[in-house]
């Protein structure tokens, strides 16, 4: 299932002041269609038609400006990748998460692609009833990834097919009473030049920086979530006291064969999916790193909070691997229970820049009986 991105392209060009509806489509190397598509849109809106005589001049600058403002956020922008991973067993018995990082997907593989862009690839898989079901993800997806016949041009569906292909592969692979009994979430990020895609089962979480603003990648797929409870009741699938079929707690996972009624039974399709919901942006200098992290970091942090977080230590010494190690000790402060993992991405050698808050405006006053109030508090 793939999920348009409604800020892709358009939100920047909202942010600039521009209030069309046009949305471009989400290509990830095509830059002359790209630019082309963005002079037609600035030409399209252009007021030149309504404009006369000197002002006429001067409205053609302003709008060559701003055209030439929309296009160097579009075009002129190429990522710088820094990455760093952390994770830590929490106050689990067991580690059962797993996460990779790796900046050349095809290179990793020995497969030669005609374009000079590499393409990163990001995960996290956060297990449950053991640690071979997100091991074995781990393992396989990138691989099965690379070899998909539309690697690397029609990423969308590359990714999705691979998603499905895996859980397949784990389902043959389950010789052992250990393995059938365990399952994974899988949330993976790839970049490839300016295009920034996230492909998400399960309820482990994406947030990307945009100039200080927390913009979920992913949703979390879990049984409260409304969208997920009238898909699973289609598919005969029932909430339990906040649990799929009363078993498990995420509505998408990969793995969990063993659940008896959750995945195909041979036509019919089961209420736990091991599809991914894909979402993908272009990136502009305003946007900062990637933050993912698995659903023990979000039990203790809000996206905006991680974000917000993640600036200050950037800040402070700009090492991507420490800031990782300073989230998920700091989860651990707040109590977090659950393992933790977080990878982060950022898209620029230098730290971000401070953000300008800007406060509202306003008288403030105080009542009389106020007044009398504190004054009594004062004297006594």
């Amino acid at each position: 299932m793939c999920v348009n991105d409604a800020e892709q392209v358009s939100q920047e060009m909202e942010d600039l002041g521009d209030s069309t509806d046009k949305k471009l489509r989400p290509l990830l190397s095509r830059d002359d269609s790209l630019t082309t598509q963005v002079k037609n849109w600035a030409d399209k809106d252009s007021p030149l038609s309504t404009v006369t005589g000197s002002n006429r001049l001067e409205s053609i600058s302003e709008d060559a400006v701003a055209t030439e403002r929309k296009l160097d956020l579009l075009t002129s922008f190429i990522p710088t990748l820094r990455s760093g991973e952390w994770s830590h067993i929490g106050g689990r018995p067991y580690m059962e998460d797993t996460h990779i990082c790796i900046a050349d997907l095809a290179k990793n593989f020995g497969c030669n692609l005609m374009s000079e862009e590499a393409v990163s690839f990001y995960g996290v898989f956060d297990g449950h009833g053991g640690k071979c079901a997100s091991q074995f993800v781990c393992d396989h997806l990138p691989r099965i990834i690379v070899e998909d016949a539309d690697f690397p041009l029609e990423l969308e569906k590359a990714v999705t097919r691979s998603f499905k292909e895996t859980d397949a592969a784990f389902a043959k692979s389950c010789s052992l009473e250990s393995a059938q009994a365990s399952g994974t979430t899988a949330l993976t990020a790839m970049i490839f030049g300016r295009s920034l895609l996230v492909a998400n089962a399960g309820d482990s979480r994406a947030v990307l920086s945009r100039h200080g603003t927390a913009i979920e990648m992913s949703k979390d797929h879990r049984p409260c979530c409304m969208k997920e409870k009238r898909r699973i009741e289609s598919l005969g699938g029932f909430i339990d006291d906040g649990y799929l079929n009363g078993q498990l707690g995420v509505t998408r996972a990969l793995g969990d064969w063993h659940l008896e009624g959750m995945k195909e039974m041979g036509e019919r399709i089961g209420p736990l999916s091991a599809e991914p919901e894909l979402k993908m942006i272009t990136l502009t200098k305003e946007h900062e790193f990637l933050l993912i992290g698995s659903d023990g970091i979000w039990d203790v942090f809000t996206s905006q909070n991680a974000v917000d977080f993640t600036r200050r230590r950037l800040q402070q010494h700009n090492d991507v691997k420490l800031c990782c190690k300073e989230i998920v000790e700091e989860a651990i402060k707040r109590g977090a229970t659950d393992n933790l993992t977080v990878v982060l991405v950022s898209f620029h050698l230098e730290p971000p820049l401070p953000s300008i808050i800007r406060r509202a405006r306003f008288r403030r006053s105080i009542s009389a009986e106020g007044l009398q109030s504190l004054k009594c508090l004062l004297e006594g």
